[in-house]
């Protein structure tokens, strides 16, 4: 029994695979989960770390085997862009299968996410109103008259039906419920116990690179229903932040999230980050986007970096986190990999957004190049409980949280 009960905790030790879902935090708002719904997310995760870990290798030697030969035969040359290389993979078995099984667990993670939050939609309703009515009037402030970018409404992002901004009902939250219950799947807990762990990322990067900065004014752009803003006035308690964004039921569901986890400085607006003339000029210490530029457009993030430009106060600071750019130090096969959201999860800006020049968008909207910041910021998350992306050595091109942050510090 002792050898036994050795070998289990041995085996447990060794396990590198997500945490069990049970495990993710909740929260006034969160959607109540079966077991068996349980076990469907923990099932879903464990496939998506299947897929990076064991799988996506055998694309990569599909490539040097049969890829690189079979294009160096028709062109005499080897591939010298990322667009080649997809064209040869998408011809290859090996590809198809891991791209099919890669887009059909996105599929049914928003399948799966739905049946948890549909079959309790009214008690969401309910618990949401419960909140704002507590949060009081300043927290959530909807406009009907607008509108919601091409950009946007074009799309189901990465196949959440509806994308970020459909209402099924009146007072709807079902989108935002099923994102937030369903984010660990996609992540398999990478993210942390709140999928905050992009948020808590920059709040360590700001105290580390600029520990006697201190903003009482913060702008988040495309907050989505706030898992990243909230550490940041966890952080900055005496900070008045305004997190914005055009999905009325990500904002609505994520004002009532805020305000069950005891947060009471962030004000959740509906506003086009393209256009933010209700502020006046000089009006924010600190502006950031989290992994949101990719989903907009070339000339909404021209708008975007512009606005940030003239918001943004003497001795200001702005900050963007995206996946990082193709660059000549980026192999194409990578590249291509990376691709894959473009082509397959509803992405249209993805690949555009990561071979621009941000340095020369940035300069364009008025930053000097001198004021300029390159870094890199890596998920933190409760390491006893969730695995930490720094230590996690598998690279699934698109879905491991390290990212690249861009920004600028003015004088």
């Amino acid at each position: 029994m002792a050898d036994r009960a050795s070998t289990k905790a041995s085996a447990e030790r060794a396990y590198e695979g997500p945490p069990d879902y049970r495990l993710t935090g909740r929260h006034g708002v969160s959607p109540s989960v079966s077991h068996d719904e349980a076990e469907r997310y923990n099932f879903l995760a464990q496939l998506n770390r299947h897929l990076s870990v064991h799988v996506m290798p055998g694309v990569a030697e599909a490539y040097e085997a049969r890829v690189k030969p079979r294009f160096k035969k028709r062109h005499a040359r080897l591939p010298e862009h990322r667009n080649e290389v997809r064209k040869g993979l998408v011809e290859d078995g090996m590809f198809q299968f891991w791209s099919a099984l890669r887009r059909n667990t996105m599929e049914m993670r928003q399948q799966a996410g739905l049946s948890v939050v549909l079959r309790q939609l009214d008690q969401l309703q309910e618990k949401t109103r419960g909140w704002l009515d507590k949060a009081g009037e300043g927290a959530l402030k909807l406009d009907p008259e607008q509108g919601v970018p091409d950009y946007l409404s074009a799309v189901d992002h990465h196949c959440m039906p509806g994308s970020y901004h459909t209402e099924l009902v009146p007072e709807d939250v079902s989108g935002a419920a099923n994102y937030d219950s369903g984010l660990f799947v996609t992540t398999g807990g990478a993210l942390g116990r709140y999928s905050d762990g992009g948020g808590q990322a920059l709040v360590q990067w700001l105290r580390r690179s600029y520990p006697e900065f201190s903003p009482r004014r913060i702008l988040d752009l495309g907050c989505g229903l706030g898992h990243n803003v909230i550490p940041i006035a966890q952080a900055f308690p005496e900070a008045r932040i305004v997190a914005v964004d055009t999905g009325v039921p990500m904002l609505r569901y994520g004002a009532a999230r805020a305000a069950s986890m005891g947060v009471t400085n962030i004000s959740f607006v509906q506003v086009n980050a393209e256009d933010l003339g209700r502020f006046p000029d000089h009006s924010f210490d600190w502006i950031q986007t989290t992994m949101f530029l990719h989903e907009t457009s070339y000339k909404g993030m021209a708008k975007i970096m512009a606005e940030t430009r003239r918001l943004l106060a003497p001795g200001g600071l702005v900050l963007h986190v995206e996946q990082p750019q193709y660059g000549e130090d980026m192999p194409v096969f990578e590249q291509a990999m990376r691709d894959w959201d473009a082509f397959y999860n509803n992405e249209p800006f993805w690949t555009k957004l990561h071979e621009i020049d941000l340095d020369a968008a940035m300069v364009k909207a008025g930053f000097s190049p001198a004021e300029i910041i390159h870094d890199q910021v890596t998920a933190v998350v409760d390491r006893e409980l969730f695995p930490d992306a720094a230590d996690d050595d598998a690279e699934d091109f698109g879905r491991k949280p390290s990212w690249h942050l861009i920004g600028a510090k003015v004088a």
